[in-house]
């Protein structure tokens, strides 16, 4: 089976290419894939295939194949389904340009959390619509050195923003944030955030599925929602470990900003037809 991989500030992913729907990813495939020591490695899986492959399985939330040609089938390391990843949309459209699958500057991607429009900007980055963010109202994680409090956020997938006042890189996320099933039915991914200046953040996610991951592109936008006066725009530029990416809110969307590179195509014997 053909693979590649990329990354988007370093929040890296196997890529699967499937044009036609012809495999079936399994939980255990997923995790298999994404192991670091005996699969390629990655924090999720993206399989690349064609909307109208899709069939009945068409997400509800994603564009028809006329509006939309490509879909994201996004998949957690541990192979649990994610509805949307900001840094995986952009490095999905990548592969797609690269490929020439797709030709830019602009195209539609189908997710589960609906269309996303993304455009391959001059420089190399990719800019993603990433629509409105819904806040949804107070909550707190404890994690393994205490309690924070946030706001939960829906970027088309759970997040808990937490803004903190010490280095973000003094948090503990070694272990899985302790969350509230009746407050967070699905789990949820939460950031630890603050202010390093005017209109620059700094974070660090711990992702539902995945773990710490060195970025989280939904997450991103979460932070930089929960960062903003409600109703009002912004422009954020976020730095986590993984790199920097910029968060543009106006009129009611979120913009998110960033590299995408694939930097390796291979087989793999892991996942045959």
């Amino acid at each position: 089976m053909r693979f590649a991989k990329g990354h988007g500030t370093e929040n890296d992913f196997v890529i699967v290419p499937d044009p036609d729907g012809r495999i079936d990813l399994r939980p255990a495939d997923v995790a298999r894939l994404c192991d670091r020591r005996a699969g390629i490695g990655g924090d999720g899986v993206l399989r690349v295939v064609r909307t109208a492959a899709l069939g009945a399985d068409v997400p509800e939330a994603a564009a028809l194949p006329a509006a939309c040609t490509w879909f994201m089938d996004y998949r957690n390391a541990d192979g649990s389904v994610a509805e949307m990843c900001g840094n995986g949309v952009r490095v999905f459209a990548r592969y797609l340009i690269d490929q020439g699958w797709a030709k830019g500057p602009e195209f539609t991607v189908g997710t589960r959390a609906g269309a996303r429009a993304v455009t391959a900007e001059d420089d190399g980055d990719i800019t993603v619509d990433m629509g409105g963010a819904e806040v949804l109202g107070a909550g707190a994680a404890d994690l393994a050195d205490g309690r924070v409090r946030g706001v939960r956020i829906s970027v088309g997938n759970p997040h808990l923003a937490c803004r903190v006042d010490r280095d973000v890189a003094s948090v503990d996320l070694t272990r899985a944030p302790r969350l509230d099933p009746e407050v967070f039915p699905d789990g949820a991914n939460v950031e630890v955030f603050r202010a390093v200046g005017p209109d620059t953040l700094e974070m660090r996610v711990y992702e539902r599925g995945s773990g710490e991951t060195r970025s989280c592109g939904t997450g991103i936008v979460a932070a930089a929602v929960a960062a903003t006066p409600p109703g009002a725009d912004a422009v954020w530029d976020v730095r986590v470990p993984g790199g920097t990416c910029r968060v543009v809110l106006e009129s009611g969307r979120a913009l998110l900003r960033g590299p995408a590179v694939v930097v390796a195509e291979g087989d793999t014997a892991l996942l045959p037809y």
